[in-house]
C-alpha cells in the first residue's frame, strides 16, 4: 500500500472549518503531517468537482493523487461522502486506496500553451450566433462545421459539458479525448473519440469574427478569421485517488443511474 506521511488539505472555503480541523485532527492522531506547500504524498479536497479539478490542474503532473470528501452538490470525482469523512480518511491515510491516471489535453493557442483536465472549448462569444469551424485530425481535413462550438473532452470532462451536449462518456484510464460539437447545424454529426497522438485542429472560418478558446472555462485566447487552435492529449497525467471500493462504474450509477 501507498505510504502517506504528508498530505495538502483543500477546500472549497465555504463552511469547512470544522471539517478541515477534523482532517487536521485525523492526521495528527495517525501521525501524518498536514501541510500548506505541494511536497506531500497525497492532497485531501473538502468541497464538489469544481473544487476537485482546481486540485487536479494543481497538481498536474507532479504524481501527487489527489482524494475528495464530497461538500459539494453532485461529487462525481470524490470517494468519500461527508458523513463518511473520518473512517474515509483514516482509510486513506493508512494507504487503503487506488489511483486512476487520468489524461489531460494541451491546447497552443496564440503562441502559449495551456494545460486542460476537463476540456478545451472553441465558441463564438455571442450566444445564438453561429460560427464556423473547420476541424482535421492526424493532419486529415474533416471538413467544417456551422455550429455553436466544439469541446474537446478529457475522460474527466466527458460526464461535464461534453455529456450535456450528447458526447460519449469516456471511462477513467482511457488515453483519449471526446470531440462533441455544440449544437451543429446538421442531422448526421456525431462525435468522435480520437486517441493520442492523432492531434486536432481547429480553425475559425466564420467570416469577419473571432472565436474564443477556453480551458476548463476559463478563456485563454482568441482565434481570428483563418486562425487555429491545435489540440492533443498530454504526457502529463493527472493522478486521482478513491478508496478500493470506488470505481468510475459506482460513482457513474450513483450519480447518473437514476
Amino acid at each position: 500500500m501507498p505510504s502517506v506521511e504528508r498530505v495538502a488539505v483543500i477546500s472549497h472555503g465555504r463552511d469547512v472549518a470544522e471539517p478541515v480541523a477534523l482532517v487536521h485532527g485525523i492526521a495528527a492522531r495517525l501521525g501524518v503531517e498536514a501541510l500548506e506547500g505541494d511536497d506531500v504524498d497525497l492532497a485531501v479536497v473538502l468541497g464538489g468537482d469544481g473544487t476537485m479539478l482546481r486540485a487536479l490542474q494543481r497538481f498536474l503532473g507532479t504524481g501527487v493523487p489527489v482524494i475528495g470528501v464530497n461538500y459539494g452538490r453532485v461529487g462525481f470525482l470524490t470517494a468519500i461522502q461527508a458523513d463518511e469523512i473520518e473512517a474515509g480518511l483514516e482509510r486513506a491515510f493508512r494507504g487503503e486506496y487506488q489511483t486512476f491516471e487520468l489524461a489531460t489535453l494541451e491546447v497552443d493557442v496564440n503562441g502559449a500553451t495551456h494545460s486542460a483536465v476537463n476540456d478545451v472549448v472553441v465558441a463564438g462569444g455571442t450566444l445564438g450566433r453561429m460560427v464556423e469551424l473547420g476541424y482535421s485530425v492526424g493532419g486529415e481535413d474533416l471538413g467544417h462545421q456551422p455550429c455553436d462550438g466544439l469541446i474537446c473532452a478529457t475522460p474527466t470532462g466527458s460526464t461535464a459539458y461534453n455529456l450535456s451536449n450528447g458526447g460519449p462518456v469516456l471511462v477513467w484510464g482511457l488515453d483519449a479525448m471526446a470531440l462533441t460539437f455544440v449544437a451543429p447545424h446538421a442531422l448526421v454529426i456525431r462525435p468522435l473519440v480520437v486517441p493520442r497522438g492523432a492531434d486536432v485542429t481547429i480553425t475559425n472560418l466564420t467570416p469577419n469574427r473571432e472565436t474564443y478558446v477556453l480551458v476548463d472555462g476559463m478563456k485563454v485566447g482568441a482565434l481570428a478569421t483563418g486562425e487555429h487552435a491545435l489540440v492533443r492529449v498530454s504526457d502529463r497525467p493527472t493522478l486521482l485517488a478513491t478508496l478500493p471500493e470506488v470505481t468510475f462504474f459506482t460513482r457513474y450509477a450513483a450519480t447518473f443511474g437514476r
